[in-house]
């Protein structure tokens, strides 16, 4: 486990001792008296512990550690201080030092120390290369929006994300609604902490309130120690419950207080935990009208929906599919190993007609499966599910995803229109081509185009 050590002293015989004593158990030693020298050298260089002295000129061992604490809170420091100083030391272990050693000190005690902070340094390393990674996943970048409905979606996140505010997201299954909890998250200042995510329709009532809020030891049977809750684990963070509108009545009870007082009780515990967290819901219901049939409480909707995202279906951004599609099919051929590089056009007009009830995560499983299952260099018609093909099969699913009440003019007028722009698209907005698919006259279709304010480009 060796790294690079800063060490920091004004007396030079300590500086050969040290880096001698460093040196020998394999780290990579840098030792300067000037810390001033020091700082300089930490803007232009890696290091993973810094070791220094208390008392030097020019500047303390305290200035070093809160300079450290500024720029560098990664770096794990260590105090050098005479023993009549230790008041001083247990100072700076308040403020932020990982350990203090009393000089003299035995070469075991320095060598513990470090090791321990070394440690601590490589977890640290660990963890901001994960929040990295997590970051560039799951930031706006990476989401695909190139139509004016995800724009939009994209631009409210933007502008919500810095704010404490909750934020209800609301949208059908497979939507993407926690890629974009995570994208909030992500761009908030708290962007640093954890991001915590619980699907409040996967436990039962009693399981989820142990798991929101934790449970003292003896509290039900089972309950061998004290755990803490999801609450707790996202403290300084963000707390992400999927299925909101699954919440029992007593749970959105206990959460309103939560949203309300920033404090609650673990299961079987009196004791009040306090907590700072961020909370950021998701809904596939209307809870609006769950509110009215008096389902969902009606403080708690207007407690979460203090800024409200809708993501859209799938089928009313069908100008992405063809960009998910690319990145889907980039993805899954990089963690599958096979060199497929694009769909065919035959493939890309089944995509883009398509309905996707299953939204995203359907045409993320489809593609998936192209991958796996395909066997040249293009995604070809055959490599697609039969009920992506079928037209029969896409009508059905299109009926399906009407409203039991509808007004029967107006619906077909929707029909009508999206069938025209589904035939512009597979015929590259050619006028002419797609009057032929549409079984119309060129005139008639400019009137329609014209009638559903439909652009022909």
């Amino acid at each position: 486990m060796p790294g690079d050590i800063l060490v920091l002293d004004d007396e030079k015989n300590y500086l050969l001792v040290l880096e001698s004593i460093l040196s020998d158990e394999g780290y990579k030693v840098t030792a300067l008296s000037d810390p001033e020298m020091g700082l300089a050298f930490l803007e232009e260089s890696e290091v993973d512990v810094l070791l220094t002295d208390m008392k030097m000129p020019k500047l303390s061992g305290q200035d070093v550690l809160e300079h450290v604490k500024r720029g560098y809170p990664h770096i794990p420091v260590i105090i050098m201080t005479a023993f009549g100083s230790i008041e001083s030391a247990v100072e700076a272990m308040r403020v932020g030092a990982f350990d203090y050693i009393t000089k003299p000190f035995a070469n075991e005690e320095l060598l513990l120390s470090v090791t321990k902070a070394m440690s601590f340094a490589k977890t640290q390393q660990e963890n901001i290369l994960l929040r990295r990674q997590v970051q560039e996943r799951f930031g706006p970048d990476n989401i695909v929006a190139r139509g004016k409905p995800m724009r939009q979606v994209l631009e409210m996140v933007q502008r919500a994300a810095p704010s404490k505010s909750t934020v209800l997201i609301s949208g059908e299954s497979g939507t993407g609604k926690e890629l974009i909890a995570r994208a909030i998250h992500n761009l908030s200042p708290r962007s640093s902490g954890p991001f915590v995510s619980v699907n409040c329709m996967a436990l039962n009532p009693g399981v989820l309130e142990s798991e929101l809020f934790g449970h003292e030891k003896g509290s039900f049977t089972g309950a061998v120690s004290r755990r803490r809750g999801r609450f707790e684990a996202a403290d300084k963070g963000t707390l992400f419950l999927d299925e909101i509108g699954e919440l029992s009545p007593d749970l959105q009870v206990k959460l309103l207080r939560v949203l309300q007082e920033r404090t609650f009780e673990r299961v079987g515990g009196e004791e009040p935990v306090e907590v700072d967290i961020r909370i950021v819901a998701a809904t596939n219901k209307d809870l609006q009208q769950a509110v009215a049939k008096g389902e969902f409480r009606e403080d708690l909707f207007y407690r979460l929906n203090v800024v409200s995202v809708e993501l859209p279906p799938l089928r009313e951004r069908r100008e992405d599919i063809p960009f998910l599609a690319d990145h889907f099919l980039e993805k899954f051929a990089r963690e599958n190993d096979k060199p497929v590089s694009g769909f065919s056009a035959a493939v890309m007009d089944y995509l883009t007609a398509f309905e996707w009830p299953g939204n995203v995560r359907q045409l993320e499983n489809i593609i998936e499966r192209c991958v796996v299952l395909g066997s040249g260099e293009v995604i070809e018609a055959e490599d697609l599910p039969p009920e992506i093909k079928d037209e029969e099969s896409q009508f059905k699913s299109a009926v399906d995803l009407l409203p039991a009440k509808l007004d029967l003019a107006q619906t077909l007028e929707k029909i009508e229109a999206a069938v025209i722009r589904r035939a512009l698209a597979r015929s590259g907005f050619v006028q002419v081509k797609a009057a032929e698919l549409l079984g119309v006259s060129k005139s008639l279709l400019q009137y329609k185009l014209k009638k559903y304010n439909i652009s022909a480009r």
